[in-house]
């Protein structure tokens, strides 16, 4: 996706530039692998962000090429630096090529970043190796309390490609932090190798079969067994016994064996 053909959305009003922005959204949608051309002489734009934004939406593997960049001089090179990471910097899961393709200069490691993203985007995860991945990452760092309720996450699997989907199963999920879903991301990110694509975290929570029961058990009256209570029963169980047998109580007869002395 080249921006620099395209105009920034304030001078967009002839319909060719404007067929021009659509025909870019649908080629980010039928790619696999989506390539955004920033120009190095010219400031990173709203709309460049925009675009940008709609390739990570859209979950798309995606490869930065900055074009001329050895027609700036140093301090420009910075300044263009410091521009990117303000404003594309939810691109950090992208690798970035600073390029000159007039005089084809960083061309071949740009061709090696794209094959890399695209094998990111439709790798096959084993569940076994997510669940270790997640075990150990809530080890490290387990996920913050919601009030009185901890999240707890029992296992892991992969869940789509394309970009990859994990999902995670556990209790109480749906009080997991942004921050603590970036920090999960970053892990399995780190551990699968997944450059140059998005990653996407489900959380399935399941109903729990006993917390109805528990709600009506919570609002339930305690009852204390007292004293008095205790030896009503036992009275209660004495007389039923004499009932039983016929109105006569059975003695028991204890014989006691004295010790001769000799």
């Amino acid at each position: 996706i080249d921006t620099a053909g395209v105009r920034r959305r304030g001078k967009v009003d002839e319909a060719v530039e404007k067929f021009s922005v659509i025909k870019a959204m649908q080629a980010i949608e039928a790619a696999n692998v989506a390539v955004l051309v920033l120009d190095a002489q010219q400031d990173i734009a709203d709309q460049d962000a925009t675009i940008a934004g709609f390739a990570l939406e859209a979950g798309r593997a995606l490869v930065i090429a900055v074009n001329k960049w050895d027609g700036i001089s140093e301090e420009r090179r910075n300044d263009i630096k410091r521009d990117i990471a303000r404003k594309l910097y939810f691109l950090d899961f992208a690798k970035f090529h600073y390029i000159s393709a007039l005089k084809e200069r960083g061309i071949d490691g740009l061709f090696d970043s794209i094959q890399a993203a695209y094998n990111a985007a439709f790798i096959n995860m084993p569940t076994p190796k997510i669940t270790r991945v997640l075990q150990s990452a809530v080890e490290r760092q387990a996920p913050p309390r919601a009030g009185l309720v901890r999240p707890k996450m029992r296992y892991a699997h992969q869940g789509g490609m394309n970009p990859p989907v994990i999902v995670i199963h556990g209790n109480s999920l749906g009080a997991i932090s942004d921050s603590y879903t970036r920090y999960l991301t970053q892990t399995f990110r780190k551990a699968f190798n997944l450059q140059g694509t998005p990653l996407r975290i489900q959380y399935n929570v399941g109903e729990n079969p006993y917390e109805e029961t528990a709600a009506q058990t919570k609002n339930k009256p305690l009852r204390r067994a007292t004293l008095s209570n205790r030896i009503a029963k036992r009275e209660n169980r004495k007389d039923e016994k004499v009932r039983n047998s016929g109105g006569k109580v059975k003695k028991r007869q204890v014989s006691v064996k004295k010790r001769h002395q000799s």
